[in-house]
């Protein structure tokens, strides 16, 4: 007997559902909350911005210009253009050069022995013990405090009869008879020197910290397991673990010491016999007492790009290396 097949109703489809592409603009209701935020981040930049504009932006701007120009701070005269008669002058200025190399000089003494300065009281402040904040506090003091202020303290101290001199006395029962620190050529810039690691090296030394409470503490307890001394622990565990920080460091200190002019501006202007004079203050000498505008702009000029090049080269040297 033959089975017969019953019809069957056709089911109706499902609608697919469908998915929006990728790139579909977001719902009318949410366009008016974005741009109210876009709105409030470009109102929250906008302060900083205008100050970055007005007053880095614009004076480079113009001072790359004035530093192809006759121009001067008040002069009748109308301002013509000279090409690189400014340069060429820099650059046969033997005050240049001698200020040049004080900077270089500066720079070799002060890079390495305030890093080192400020790692050593970053390893000594890293402990846990009774008081350690009151040193962190002591350490960072100097900071906080005016380079003119400091500038004007050490500018006392280091007088013939000053404070230096007399502890100098008193710890060799008077065999040494200091010296006028800031008035002899030999003795001027390392006394610089000492007054800007003291200030300084507070600052530097918070950065350290910070890198050292970044390392694990586990690279520590697992070096301890393998009876390393603390001196393979700082070899292998805390110095690579300072890369970045050492980088930061480096280069900070580094700019820092090539600006140098606070110092000299206060105690020594320049001197003596030009023993102390750097780029920055020949720079604001020329532009503010001799009124020569385009003369400093050259200067500057040439400074930041003497700073550009430094700095290039002093990052490509501590790069991280595969």
């Amino acid at each position: 007997m033959a089975t017969s097949h019953l019809p069957t109703r056709p089911r109706p489809a499902t609608p697919a559902t469908a998915v929006p592409p990728s790139n579909a603009k977001p719902a009318a209701h949410r366009r008016p909350g974005f741009r109210r935020d876009q709105l409030s981040g470009w109102g929250m930049i906008a302060p900083a911005a205008v100050l970055l504009l007005a007053f880095i932006f614009i004076p480079a701007i113009l001072g790359f210009g004035l530093a192809f120009t006759n121009a001067r701070l008040i002069s009748p005269r109308p301002v013509e253009f000279v090409g690189v008669d400014n340069f060429a002058r820099l650059f046969t200025d033997p005050t240049f050069y001698r200020a040049l190399l004080n900077v270089a000089y500066f720079t070799v003494v002060i890079v390495p022995v305030q890093s080192g300065l400020a790692l050593v009281m970053a390893l000594l402040i890293n402990k846990k013990f009774r008081g350690v904040n009151f040193f962190r506090t002591v350490y960072f003091l100097p900071v906080v405090t005016s380079m003119v202020v400091v500038s004007l303290l050490w500018l006392f101290m280091y007088r013939k009869d000053g404070l230096v001199n007399e502890i100098l006395a008193a710890v060799s029962f008077g065999l040494i008879d200091g010296p006028d620190w800031l008035g002899d050529p030999n003795t001027a810039m390392p006394a610089i020197i000492i007054l800007s690691i003291w200030q300084a090296a507070g600052f530097h030394m918070i950065i350290w910290l910070a890198g050292l409470q970044g390392i694990s503490g586990e690279l520590y307890e697992a070096a301890q397991l393998d009876g390393t001394s603390r001196w393979q622990q700082f070899r292998y565990v805390t110095w690579p673990g300072l890369f970045h920080t050492r980088s930061l460091v480096l280069v900070t200190i580094t700019i820092q010491a090539l600006g140098l002019f606070d110092q000299i501006s206060v105690m020594t202007q320049g001197g003596p016999m030009d023993s102390t004079t750097t780029i920055i203050y020949e720079a604001v000498q020329s532009g503010y007492r001799q009124q020569e505008t385009s003369y400093a702009s050259a200067i500057s000029l040439v400074f930041f790009v003497l700073v550009l090049i430094v700095s290039v080269v002093q990052r490509h040297l501590t790069r991280e290396k595969d």
